[in-house]
């Protein structure tokens, strides 16, 4: 039987952080989520997440942990593997019973392939498959995107151009409280923007089309 790794290691922050996190973590002395998918069975699906719907209804992806030397903290990561799909083929995976606000959110990422699209992101206070935040970045395009989706639809926010390279791990990172909203990729800031429509929701990974992409250290801290 699996043993969750939803490393739910409710760990009280300890570990060394880049300096751009320090706000953060002086403004709050909260616990954190860890997910680094090292517990999981390579093959499977960990248990802490579930599978959204396209917008034909099929499962959003196919998602699984791989076994991998190229793995950001070795030996595992989770992958997005179907290297196929429409232009609005949003896959994406959210973290079962774990609502925030507030909040510091963290994820490494490997882009793998992909013609159409290339990349990945992140997504918080979200609703369900249709209404979220999204900062995805994307190598083919050289951007970083931030977007509101309501009802499907992704809306603008801001665009960022940045060269990125699809030979090493990158980071994204959301630092969101009340309206302010800050984005940081590789520890430098690329947005500064206030923003409410949603309040609160779920966290989740992201990729699109036929963008196949690791994950790995998903973090999840709550902001008083």
């Amino acid at each position: 039987m699996n043993t969750p790794a939803i490393a739910l290691l409710i760990v009280t922050i300890s570990v060394p952080m880049p300096v751009e996190t320090l706000v953060a973590q002086a403004e709050t002395a909260s616990s954190a989520y860890v997910w680094d998918f090292d517990r999981e069975r390579p093959g499977t699906l960990p248990g802490d997440f579930s599978i959204q719907t396209l917008f034909d209804g099929r499962p959003a992806g196919e998602w699984r942990v791989v076994a991998t030397d190229r793995a950001k903290s070795p030996p595992h990561v989770l992958a997005q593997l179907m290297a196929k799909g429409a232009e609005h083929a949003y896959k994406m995976l959210l973290v079962k019973g774990v609502i925030a606000a507030d909040l510091d959110l963290r994820v490494s990422f490997l882009p793998i392939h992909g013609q159409a699209d290339m990349g990945g992101g992140l997504t918080w206070r979200a609703a369900d498959d249709r209404n979220y935040y999204l900062v995805r970045a994307n190598p083919l395009e050289q951007n970083i995107r931030i977007y509101r989706v309501v009802k499907g639809v992704r809306h603008l926010l801001q665009n960022f151009d940045q060269t990125i390279d699809v030979r090493r791990w990158h980071r994204l990172q959301i630092i969101h409280r009340e309206r302010h909203l800050r984005v940081f990729y590789d520890e430098r800031q690329v947005f500064d923007l206030n923003e409410d429509t949603f309040l609160t929701g779920q966290i989740g990974i992201w990729t699109k089309s036929d963008a196949v992409t690791y994950f790995d250290d998903l973090y999840l801290q709550r902001l008083k």
